[in-house]
């Protein structure tokens, strides 16, 4: 979005010397990749020819996981090399036209190169060190050795900064923090693809923000219902604390001898049992029912063998 389309014809150099600093801030160039000096040879391919040549071993190997008790693949670049010649863009037909000097290549955030070899050597193994990668969780496959280029004569579409340098036209990563594409599909797949990943990622964008929403909000459902079982059970303890007030009270009301009677448990019912063999009379037919086994009296704590009921007459 944003990208001035323009064509390498005569008018290319009127229209940058017109420009403001003699630049186009970003530009959209579709050529032809032709090397400027001297030209890579492929290692493997012969009479491939090309300006970007990348050579990669990648390393690829079994990992036991210890979590879901499965083998998974892991793959590893353990060597890369990129070697780059200067290269123009020029017009795809034959004719008068202009040349656009490519600069930075291997800054462009999609560089589109082919892959002319590839080969997988796999690991040799015996049975030592089948049993030795089973203990150490990990299982080598072999070493992919691949080789990519960018070949000359291949269609390409720059998206970048273009500024006219003295005589010479150069297409360049941009300075506004904009991607740098050299890419092999035409301008609008280009266009329909960035679109595609705009799509993608604003969908994932309220996606995640709906789930957030969702979680912050049963998070925040949790600790108000948390809140208000806290101040339920405070309102019950101290409606628990204004009724033992409220009956200490009314037994400091009723004189000291209603206070006297009373069993030592519950503070409500008159004492009415006398325990043997220690002979104390502190507790109500419920509350001595209610003494977990063995029962032992609640004053000096010896075992109680049997109960006589305490009338009052």
């Amino acid at each position: 979005q944003g990208a001035r389309r323009v064509r390498l014809d005569g008018d290319l150099r009127a229209v940058l010397l017109e420009a403001p600093g003699r630049c186009v801030p970003y530009a959209v160039i579709e050529g032809v990749v032709r090397s400027v000096k001297e030209t890579l040879s492929s290692q493997f391919v012969e009479n491939c020819k090309g300006v970007v040549q990348r050579l990669t071993l990648q390393e690829h190997k079994m990992v036991w996981n210890r979590t879901t008790h499965l083998w998974n693949d892991y793959e590893k670049i353990i060597h890369q090399r990129t070697n780059t010649t200067p290269f123009d863009l020029v017009p795809q037909e034959e004719g008068a036209g202009v040349t656009v000097r490519v600069m930075k290549p291997l800054d462009a955030a999609e560089l589109s190169l082919e892959t002319v070899y590839e080969k997988f050597h796999p690991s040799v193994q015996s049975f030592t060190d089948v049993i030795g990668h089973y203990i150490s969780g990990e299982r080598p496959k072999g070493i992919q050795e691949t080789e990519q280029m960018l070949k000359v004569g291949t269609a390409l579409t720059g998206v970048g900064e273009l500024v006219l340098d003295n005589t010479t036209i150069k297409l360049q990563p941009p300075k506004q923090g904009m991607p740098y594409y050299l890419s092999g599909v035409d301008f609008d797949s280009l266009l329909q693809k960035q679109e595609s990943n705009v799509r993608f990622w604003k969908i994932l964008t309220v996606v995640f923000g709906f789930a957030t929403c969702a979680i912050l909000f049963f998070i925040l459902r949790k600790q108000y219902r948390h809140h208000r079982e806290q101040q339920h059970l405070k309102q019950m303890q101290e409606e628990f604390r204004q009724a033992q007030e409220r009956l200490m009270r009314e037994m400091n009301v009723e004189g000291g001898e209603t206070l006297k009677h009373a069993c030592v448990i519950c503070l409500s019912n008159t004492k009415s049992c006398v325990f043997l063999e220690c002979g104390h009379v502190c507790s109500c037919n419920e509350c001595y029912r209610a003494l977990p086994e063995p029962k032992r009296c609640p004053i000096c704590r010896q075992a109680i063998s049997r109960v006589v009921p305490l009338y009052n007459s």
